[in-house]
């Protein structure tokens, strides 16, 4: 059994209202003690408001359920094959924060969908031919930077070159090309638009300061001053 399953039958047995001790649910599964704790975290961290009672077992808050929401294959399907794509990027918090969000709407697939989906994913692959060892952690930060209007601090290192600059931005839109994401903000270096490749920033502080709206179109950005690797 998967541990995607494993959680989905946990949580099943204690909507049913019963106190379950870890013991229990580790023979239940064929587990150790100490992957049904690890398991019961992952549920708490998905949000399932799992109970403790200290020397008693696991039981689900009063009044708690999941909400009914129902996915056709073909919808389950098309996020299986999302989760795939999004795994090829090369920025580790879009990756992680995108399978946590997964692992949520899973948990709604109904049995015979969840099989399927399993079965699918284990026949399709992502073939990736133009590698490049660059990666990035900083894409989910930034796009809250995005949505909140906050300043951004970089330390940014140009394609081909070896200095660094300090530049203090304004992010207002992003898009991916190549498998590189691309961050459009304003530079107060430059006093401008300026493109910057996500995987080149080598530091990075989201501030507290907001700034105020330019306005900013991505259409008409790319009609001026279409990409090119800076």
């Amino acid at each position: 059994m998967s541990q995607l399953s494993r959680l989905i039958a946990i949580l099943t047995l204690l909507k049913s209202k019963r106190l379950l001790t870890a013991n229990e649910l580790a023979k239940k599964f064929e587990v150790s003690i100490r992957t049904i704790y690890r398991d019961i975290r992952k549920l708490e961290e998905a949000g399932v408001p799992v109970t403790t009672i200290e020397g008693r077992g696991y039981s689900l808050m009063e009044g708690y359920s999941v909400a009914p929401v129902q996915f056709t294959e073909k919808q389950a399907n098309a996020l299986i094959t999302a989760e795939l794509l999004v795994n090829q990027s090369k920025d580790a918090s879009f990756v992680e924060d995108f399978n946590e969000a997964l692992t949520k709407i899973k948990s709604v697939f109904r049995t015979s969908i969840q099989k399927k989906s399993e079965l699918l994913q284990s026949k399709i692959h992502v073939f990736n031919p133009t590698y490049e060892n660059i990666s990035s952690n900083a894409l989910s930060e930034i796009q809250l930077a995005i949505t909140n209007f906050n300043y951004i601090e970089i330390n940014y290192c140009k394609v081909n070159e070896t200095d660094v600059s300090f530049r203090k931005i304004e992010p207002y839109a992003m898009y991916s090309t190549n498998h590189k994401w691309i961050l459009i903000a304003w530079c107060h270096l430059r006093n401008d638009y300026r493109a910057f490749r996500i995987d080149r920033i080598q530091h990075f502080k989201i501030l507290q300061e907001k700034f105020e709206d330019r306005k900013f179109h991505l259409l008409t950005y790319f009609q001026s001053c279409p990409y090119n690797d800076k």
